[in-house]
């Protein structure tokens, strides 16, 4: 069962229409897909495949020398639906330029999709591959009634691609694959609004890891089977992504890990690792630009250089703290080690996990009260000092990191059976005087997994927040 993705599909689908009824000389459009691996990009484009019906080419570059690309791209060709794709049939190709102008005269007059997935493998193998491909695009691929897509995983290269001073500049339109969202995962699992935030957590929206959750199944149970598989998704998912990322970068890694485990600031991290800030300037660098770190900036009037990171993807940070540095208890058949430990710490650790999940929401619903005026919601982030006095969750601005004006600010009280009452309630009316921009009038925003008992604040619960997804 395919499950979202309305807003991916009906761009190529739109693509699609417009390379097939263009009435100019170059019909043929080009679309650059990225995302986070195992995000189900080739899986989208697949689907949108079986839904178009018409001639397609999806080629898979493997990571190979260049030599063995060019064959298993004529291999793939010559077993295609493309009405020329008898040219491929036992040809022995040198270069890329020749393969794409052969590719070229395969194409039907009609419309048809070229796919070539994993796009940075390509260049990695070929240096003059981005030329090249820019070559033939212009000069017979946008002659064709075809849609071309590059897919790739790297978001930094991929972004580049179609970057001022590339080959493919301007050549191409972009698509961002994204996990599924908090209401697609419960979606596809069958779990209420609450339980469907907790699965996100874990899973991060991934598709192929909450394909392996039983329908209705509570975390508890999830968890309990996943563990007991040292090749389950929940447990490889994530360590194929890093060999991936970074196939001999220990550094980079170490640094993951220790923002992993809960180190926030440049200080506690660098102290964690014991490396010399030259290099763990370095590695988070490497870590942000792949979006795998996010660096967040506290919201005030007020300018305040304190930067705290945090790992991106719930998933990866789920899979840090709790499976990663015990794979070996998985492997011995310990899995319920790791249950006993995910079980203590996770109410802890879902409280933190969830705020940025929460913002995110925020921002997408923009309630009326965080509004600026014609319908453009404020950016929405949180405010803290270094000493953490004090903190406070959601912070709503006209702009970030520092504001002209402060909307509203809240608090998030993500527990089972304790609603926002009147001791958060004062404890967050206190902090607002603190914040830098704020004032007594200054809207209120109570965020609960269990209810409130008091009123005068806009109040939000998994209910209202999965309406943003």
């Amino acid at each position: 069962m395919f499950i979202g993705r309305r807003d991916q599909l009906g761009q190529l689908d739109s693509l699609l229409r417009r390379v097939q009824t263009r009435h100019d000389a170059k019909p043929g459009m080009a679309l650059l897909v990225r995302g986070r691996r195992r995000v189900g990009k080739s899986r989208l484009v697949e689907e949108f495949i079986d839904r178009a019906r018409v001639p397609h080419l999806f080629f898979a570059a493997s990571g190979r020398p260049l030599r063995d690309e060019l064959r298993l791209f004529a291999d793939e060709v010559a077993a295609s639906d493309l009405p020329g794709a008898d040219l491929f049939a036992g040809v022995e190709l040198q270069s890329w330029d020749a393969a794409l102008r052969l590719l070229g005269r395969a194409l039907p007059d009609s419309g048809s999709i070229v796919v070539l997935d994993e796009v940075p493998y390509l260049i990695a193998a070929d240096a003059h591959f981005e030329a090249t491909l820019q070559h033939a695009f212009d000069r017979e691929l946008s002659k064709r009634r075809v849609l071309l897509i590059g897919i790739g995983s790297d978001l930094s290269m991929m972004e580049s691609l179609n970057g001022y001073g590339r080959p493919f500049h301007q050549r191409a339109s972009e698509m961002v694959v994204p996990p599924l969202r908090p209401a697609e995962v419960g979606s596809m699992l069958g779990l209420s609004p609450a339980e469907s935030f907790d699965a996100y957590l874990v899973t991060g929206g991934l598709p192929l890891i909450c394909a392996e959750w039983p329908n209705g199944a509570s975390l508890s149970e999830y968890l309990a089977g996943a563990v007991e598989s040292p090749t389950s998704a929940l447990l490889v998912s994530a360590e194929r992504s890093l060999a991936a990322e970074f196939p001999s970068d220990t550094q980079a890694r170490t640094v993951l890990s220790a923002i992993g485990s809960g180190e926030r600031t440049f200080t506690a991290i660098g102290r964690a690792v014991g490396i010399p800030a030259a290099s763990l300037n370095r590695s988070l660098s490497l870590l942000t630009a792949k979006r795998i770190v996010a660096v967040d900036e506290p919201i005030s009037t007020k300018s305040a250089n304190d930067k705290r990171y945090r790992i991106a993807d719930p998933y990866m940070r789920f899979w840090l703290a709790f499976l990663g540095p015990h794979m070996d208890e998985i492997e011995r058949g310990r899995g319920d080690r790791v249950l006993a430990r995910i079980r203590t710490s996770w109410t802890s650790w879902r409280g933190r996990t969830i705020e940025p999940v929460v913002r995110e929401a925020i921002e997408r619903l923009a309630p009326p009260m965080i509004r600026m005026g014609d319908d453009v919601p404020g950016v929405v982030g949180g405010y803290w000092t270094r000493t953490n006095n004090p903190e406070i969750d959601i912070v709503v601005a006209d702009r970030a990191p520092v504001a002209k004006r402060i909307l509203a600010a809240g608090s998030i009280k993500w527990l089972e059976n304790s609603p926002f009452d009147g001791h958060d309630l004062g404890r967050l009316q206190a902090h607002r005087f603190r914040l830098p921009g704020a004032a007594a009038d200054t809207p209120l925003i109570a965020v609960s997994r269990s209810g409130w008992t008091v009123d005068g604040v806009l109040r939000l619960g998994p209910d209202e927040l999965i309406d943003a997804g």
